[in-house]
């Protein structure tokens, strides 16, 4: 296990890498970001490196080993990055080409399960025995937490909930969305803020921003506020086809969609028409540390690397 006190973690995102060290009481020594370079492998390499030399410079420390956060999964079958929507991350060796670069161990999981590791550990999900944690951004994944540890499966696919299809389809759902990944329907296209607002568009013959519709649905502005609400809605039924076969003790929901009010004063209501109980006991809350959380979490995943 990494002996430093101070950790070190990587949040390698589609758009921005940050780096974080946190002290053993979870508090912020040093953070960090930078523009992820899009489509060039070698230069994000760069940008990692160049974050860690910067952190341990400004914290006079050295970390034995890194976690890392991306937004994908490290195949168990062959050691490539799969199923990564920063398509150029695909098929390379990261942690072993990493842990050349930085000369020292790696620990890489899914950004969602870094997500749900920093909530479960001192956010929304505290205290909870189960914890799904749920990003909600420019794609949508999912990690699920059992008491305190990440769960994981042998195809390192757990809580991938955002490439199932949607469940309960109906006439204001279609028509189909073509997924990156190949299949139709898949729940990322509707529930993403890329997917919100192509839909948006499509329906409505305009392009808005994600933060411009939920603004207009706030001030009742009709189209704005009925898409807002079949968003709501479409995540009801994805949410209830989860607590159905998980049932966890809480869900907690993160990444930029996750940000509006509008959203809890109407989900619970909505998920109790589909979930498979007489009553639901499910909460759903706002992630405590909003867009650190993925950071953090990346960091913390040095305590698993024995």
């Amino acid at each position: 296990m990494n002996s430093n006190k101070e950790q070190i973690g990587i949040d390698l995102g589609g758009t921005k890498i940050e780096v974080i060290v946190l002290t053993q009481h979870n508090e912020i020594l040093y953070r960090e970001r930078l523009p992820t370079p899009q489509g060039k492998y070698l230069e994000t390499l760069d940008v990692i490196a160049h974050l860690i030399e910067n952190a341990e410079l400004a914290c006079n420390i050295q970390a034995q080993s890194i976690g890392i956060g991306i937004p994908g999964a490290i195949s168990p079958a062959t050691g490539l990055v799969k199923n990564a929507n920063s398509t150029w991350l695909i098929g390379k060796h990261l942690n072993t080409d990493l842990e050349e670069k930085l000369g020292r161990p790696v620990v890489i999981a899914n950004d969602a399960d870094c997500f749900a590791l920093s909530e479960a550990y001192d956010g929304s999900g505290a205290g909870y025995h189960s914890v799904f944690g749920v990003i909600l951004g420019t794609g949508v994944g999912g990690g699920i937490i059992i008491n305190g540890s990440p769960l994981s499966g042998p195809n390192a696919i757990t809580g991938e909930w955002g490439h199932n299809s949607l469940p309960w389809l109906e006439e204001s759902d279609l028509p189909g969305r073509k997924c990156y990944c190949g299949k139709e329907n898949c729940i990322e296209t509707f529930l993403s803020g890329p997917g919100f607002e192509k839909a948006y568009q499509e329906i409505y013959g305009k392009w808005l921003s994600s933060a411009s519709i939920w603004s207009a649905a706030s001030q009742g502005e009709q189209s704005a506020l009925d898409h807002a609400l079949l968003y709501i809605e479409q995540l009801a039924k994805a949410l209830a086809s989860v607590i159905n076969i998980l049932d966890p003790d809480v869900i907690v929901l993160g990444g930029g969609m996750s940000n509006q009010q509008m959203i809890y004063s109407e989900l619970h209501t909505r998920m109790s028409k589909y979930a498979f109980s007489d009553q639901l006991n499910t909460p759903v809350k706002q992630a405590q540390h909003g867009d650190s959380s993925g950071v953090r979490g990346a960091a913390w995943l040095n305590q698993l690397l024995i």
